[in-house]
């Protein structure tokens, strides 16, 4: 087998294990867990888990990096796929409540709680705003929405973003992260309107 094959085949093991790691994480949480724990659910050996990170907080880490990744992408092949302005807002943020929606209360919990993770989620976030008011400056332009300062309302969706993630909506309101990003997504765009 040549090093390509080899290399091929590590890069899709490595991927599995982040994936099978980002599935567990989000069902159950992360806090709790060793990285015998780990190891165990994953049915493979401590040493395995150390090729992917030097200690468990580096692991966290690493798939926090990877769910985040994923939605990103899953997001933004939402939008791309997205008409108008109007559109575009609401299918990104509708998009966002759905990569969220995946992820258990506990999950949520521990992302808050663990400085590591908690930094590539806020780090995810002010991306996000950057991407809103990149959205809604292109629909102030193509004169699809009134002119607003773009970066109070990215401003404003990403405090509503972080309280939705943080689940002070749900606490507050009752809603799902999903219907809370569908709410915040007509509350934006109606109120951007021309």
């Amino acid at each position: 087998m040549s090093d390509l094959a080899d290399s091929g085949f590590a890069t899709r093991r490595r991927t599995k294990l982040f994936d099978d790691l980002l599935t567990l994480f989000l069902a159950e949480g992360f806090s709790h867990l060793t990285l015998d724990d780990i190891a165990s659910r994953l049915r493979c050996s401590k040493s395995t888990l150390y090729t992917l990170a030097a200690s468990k907080d580096e692991l966290v880490r690493r798939v926090t990096v990877h769910f985040f990744k994923r939605a990103t992408n899953a997001v933004e092949a939402t939008l791309a796929d997205a008409g108008g302005s109007r559109e575009r807002v609401s299918a990104y943020l509708t998009a966002v409540g759905a990569e969220l929606a995946v992820a258990s209360d506990v999950f949520m919990a521990d992302l808050s709680a663990f400085a590591s993770a908690r930094d590539v989620y806020e780090a995810n976030t002010r991306a996000a705003a950057l991407r809103v008011r990149q959205l809604i400056e292109e629909g102030v332009a193509a004169g699809a929405f009134r002119k607003v300062h773009a970066s109070f309302a990215a401003d404003l969706t990403s405090t509503m973003m972080v309280r939705i993630q943080q689940r002070g909506v749900r606490t507050a309101t009752g809603l799902t992260d999903a219907e809370a990003y569908a709410e915040l997504a007509t509350l934006l765009t109606h109120g951007l309107r021309a």
